[in-house]
């Protein structure tokens, strides 16, 4: 927030690289990820593939970390599939934006709030350390964004419901699973994998459009994001619908970390 803008560009990096060589289980877990998405390389390829990944981490962590402050600016961002977010707004029943800890997930909010006059609720688990809770949630406010909190009480999603019904967009992630949290079982890397169910349930609840949307980071504040068609569950959707609704986002979330293997930041298990 305070360092030029040359120590702003160069400083991260380095500290994702040396962050990757001391943190021996996340370093494990990342090349396992590394792994299953493009299969088995030389050890020397895991070991680069890796570093990038923290580096690409951390410099996102400073650009959202220094939005609010006098150097902070909406990143650029070249969007793939605007259509089908457009779209979905157009049938004024609210969007529910299904992304994933990928590389500057939370430029999605501002750029729609900022584009197209939607506002963006965040919903994610807590983290476990209060502040530092507080200084993400401040950081992604100082985006343009709304943030709240969902854990296994149901009552939790209950914000998520009216803002939906007063025509906003909800963000929720789809590639983690804290405890307590209902699942659906789905194919993913060619193995058996698990998603969320509350984005499909709130969904079939809200009659929301629940759209895949993925981002990546191509340069200094430069993000690419995709949004892929979007889906429309019934209320009285069947549990087989329901699975096949969950197939289609893990598919979705699936064919963008394969294609951007080192800008999926999921460093322990959920």
């Amino acid at each position: 927030t305070r360092g030029p803008e040359w120590f702003v560009r160069a400083a991260p990096p380095v500290v994702g690289v040396l962050a990757w060589a001391l943190a021996a289980d996340e370093r494990r877990f990342v090349t396992r990820n590394l792994r299953r998405m493009r299969g088995g390389r030389r050890a020397v390829r895991d070991a680069i593939d890796g570093a990038r990944t923290f580096a690409t981490y951390a410099s996102c962590l400073s650009e959202i970390l220094g939005a609010g402050s006098a150097r902070g600016r909406l990143p650029e961002v070249v969007v793939h599939g605007e259509l089908h977010v457009t779209g979905a707004i157009a049938a004024q029943r609210g969007v529910i934006l299904a992304t994933a800890h990928t590389a500057g997930w939370e430029t999605v909010g501002p750029l729609l709030t900022r584009d197209l006059g939607l506002r963006v609720m965040i919903a994610e688990t807590p983290e476990r350390d209060t502040a530092a809770r507080a200084i993400q949630d401040d950081a992604r406010r100082a985006h343009g964004l709304l943030v709240t909190h969902v854990g296994a009480d149901p009552f939790s999603a209950l914000p998520l419901a009216r803002h939906l019904r007063d025509g906003g967009a909800v963000a929720l992630q789809i590639d983690r699973l804290p405890p307590g949290q209902r699942r659906r079982a789905v194919t993913l890397f060619g193995a058996p994998g698990h998603i969320p169910e509350g984005p499909l349930r709130l969904a079939a609840l809200t009659g929301a459009p629940l759209v895949p949307i993925f981002a990546a980071r191509t340069g200094h504040r430069r993000y690419f994001v995709a949004a892929c068609a979007p889906l429309r569950i019934a209320r009285n959707a069947s549990e087989v619908e329901l699975d096949q609704a969950a197939q289609r986002l893990a598919g979705a979330m699936q064919d963008f970390v394969v294609a951007h293997p080192t800008q999926w930041f999921h460093f322990r298990e959920s």
